[in-house]
């Protein structure tokens, strides 16, 4: 007698994740931050409370004149900073990148005023000198073994040498290509940056709105699509208000107009948004990530990490030269104190300050921005309120001790609630 037929079970259904909310987005924000990721959050309150202060203190800080002056006063240090984070992302260190600047901005004052070469050549020689600095400092600590803090200080040491060899002893170099002279001294039409900033809206608003329909497409988990749109909006309200500003009529000379935004700006902008597509949107910005997190890790993954040493050390070279350049053609010269005084000090700050953790794996470019900008601030307000330049690095040091303490306090709550 032969068996009855087995009648298979129906399947049973999944109930599909909800979708998430607003609320529900928020809630997660808050049990990340109470978790330890703070991300940028310190970066912005401390900017936002600094600039409240600033304008209580002085009516004047909150001019259009003065709103201006804030993008070129930190352009150089906020550049330094980007190549700065690339070092930080592995754990290491690179205390040679102001003098390496200095180098650079040297090497540009050399060719393009004393042997007569055009601009470009000048720049690009500059650049250059910035990446082989960054490969022989990459060398000497992946292949050789040495320290970074070793390395770099022995760099800062000896690029300070290099610097008055190069501008014979001490003598300032004058810079006189309009071209230079333009990158941080002078603005674009109005109407260019209106053009500008509505085409960079409109590409991050694509990209914001692509990804977010792709990840619903693939059933992945996705953020919320007002919290999208709101990020957007917000994004438009903060862009626009600045652009605005920055075309009012800042001049007090009916003869002279000084309108637009500065030149200096579209160039971080552009690096800002390059440099982040690398690490975020890349194998090697991956691959830096993880040896960041764990070196022996990525090593057994197959990740070649020697190489991955070598090459954050040319990144960050080759943007202390772009920071020379736009030093050197804020200054309209080459001095012996090019990128150095305060210029690594405020750099290193700027990358901790804006939110990258010295102990390595966490940190974005976008944390240079907003810790320049803060580095920026105390320093403009610092000389509208006439405070010394010991008051000024007093305030500047205690900022960047509390966020390096921000960023030691959240690794510690981070690793006892298992958000690592």
């Amino acid at each position: 007698m032969s068996a009855p037929p087995t009648i298979a079970a129906p399947p049973v259904e999944t109930p599909a994740a909800p979708a998430p909310t607003v609320g529900s987005h928020f809630r997660d924000y808050l049990a990340k931050v109470r978790g330890g990721d703070m991300g940028a959050l310190p970066a912005v309150l401390g900017l936002i409370v600094l600039c409240v202060v600033f304008a209580a203190l002085r009516p004047n800080f909150m001019t259009e004149g003065n709103f201006a002056n804030l993008f070129t006063q930190g352009a150089a240090v906020t550049l330094i900073a980007m190549g700065l984070i690339f070092v930080l992302l592995l754990g290491e260190i690179d205390l040679s990148a102001g003098f390496a600047s200095g180098v650079c901005a040297a090497v540009l004052a050399q060719l393009v005023t004393l042997h007569g070469y055009p601009w470009y050549v000048a720049a690009a020689a500059a650049i250059a000198t910035g990446m082989v600095i960054g490969f022989i400092l990459g060398f000497l600590v992946a292949k050789i073994g040495i320290p970074s803090f070793v390395v770099t200080l022995a760099a800062f040491l000896a690029f300070q040498g290099v610097v008055l060899l190069l501008i014979k002893g001490g003598t300032n170099v004058s810079i006189r290509d309009e071209v230079l002279v333009a990158i941080a001294n002078r603005n674009m039409p109005p109407w260019l940056g209106w053009a500008l900033t509505l085409l960079g809206i409109a590409g991050y608003a694509a990209v914001q709105l692509l990804r977010h329909r792709n990840r619903t497409r693939r059933g992945l988990v996705s953020e919320p699509l007002t919290v999208v749109l709101i990020r957007i909006g917000a994004l438009t309200l903060l862009v626009g208000t600045a652009v605005y500003l920055l075309n009012l009529e800042r001049s007090r000379n009916p003869l002279v107009s000084l309108r637009g935004v500065p030149i200096v700006v579209p160039v971080i902008v552009v690096l800002l948004v390059a440099l982040t597509f690398v690490l975020h949107r890349t194998a090697y910005g991956r691959h830096i990530y993880a040896v960041g997190g764990n070196r022996e890790a990525a090593r057994r993954a197959g990740i070649n990490v020697d190489r991955i040493r070598i090459s954050v050390f040319v990144i960050c070279s080759s943007m202390a030269a772009i920071g020379g350049i736009v030093a050197a053609s804020r200054a309209t010269s080459v001095d012996a104190n090019t990128g150095g005084s305060k210029v690594l000090l405020y750099a290193v700050g700027a990358a901790v300050i804006g939110g990258t953790s010295l102990f390595g794996g966490k940190g974005r470019i976008v944390d240079a921005v907003l810790g320049g900008a803060v580095i920026a601030v105390i320093d403009n307000g610092m000389g509208l309120l006439s405070r010394s330049s010991g008051f000024t690095f007093v305030v500047t040091g205690l900022v960047l001790l509390l966020a390096a303490s921000v960023d030691a306090l959240s690794r510690r709550r981070a690793g006892v609630t298992g958000n690592r």
